[in-house]
């Protein structure tokens, strides 16, 4: 489901369960909704909700890397689940809809800065085909220590660039 601004208290909720876990964001807190919406495509916004409980249970959205025309198409990617329901298959759920809503919408790369130690994230993604292209060592600190990334990108076989495109290799 499209995530709308009435989401937003149990989204942040949960995004805070991230940001207490220390593997799933540098951020210390979560951002006002106006921020946090200024910042990610609105398309490509979901929620996962409990059907029973009528409850937000995960949530999962994307952000253009850039706002530069040379980065149209690109986006990371953001999957964040109740603590209560990892493991459950709402992740891949959630990142599968993501991706099928980021075609939709034009998106021929996306990508995943995960912290190594989020073996969760890193399983959802790599089995949702995003591929490992390396670390990003020493990248950020985190209450005075330095923490690595795993960058992960899925290039899409859906929307793609123009076989006649120049490129380098």
């Amino acid at each position: 489901m499209r995530m709308q601004k009435e989401h937003w208290p149990e989204v942040r909720d949960i995004y805070e369960m991230g940001i207490m876990s220390e593997h799933a964001t540098f951020e210390t807190e979560a951002p006002s909704w106006e921020l946090w919406s200024a910042t990610h495509d609105l398309a490509c916004r979901l929620v996962a909700i409990d059907t029973t409980t009528e409850k937000v249970i995960g949530w999962a959205a994307l952000a253009p890397i850039s706002g530069r025309e040379v980065y149209e198409g690109v986006g990371e990617t953001s999957v964040y689940i109740h603590q209560d329901e990892r493991g459950r298959g709402v992740g891949g759920t959630l990142l599968e809809a993501l991706i099928e809503k980021a075609e939709a919408e034009g998106y021929w790369m996306l990508q995943a800065g995960i912290f190594p130690e989020n073996d969760y994230s890193l399983r959802i993604h790599r089995r949702k085909g995003f591929r490992e292209v390396g670390v990003r060592e020493r990248i950020g600190k985190m209450q005075g220590r330095w923490r690595n990334v795993v960058l992960l990108e899925r290039r899409s076989q859906v929307v793609g660039v123009d076989e006649e495109d120049n490129y380098d290799d």
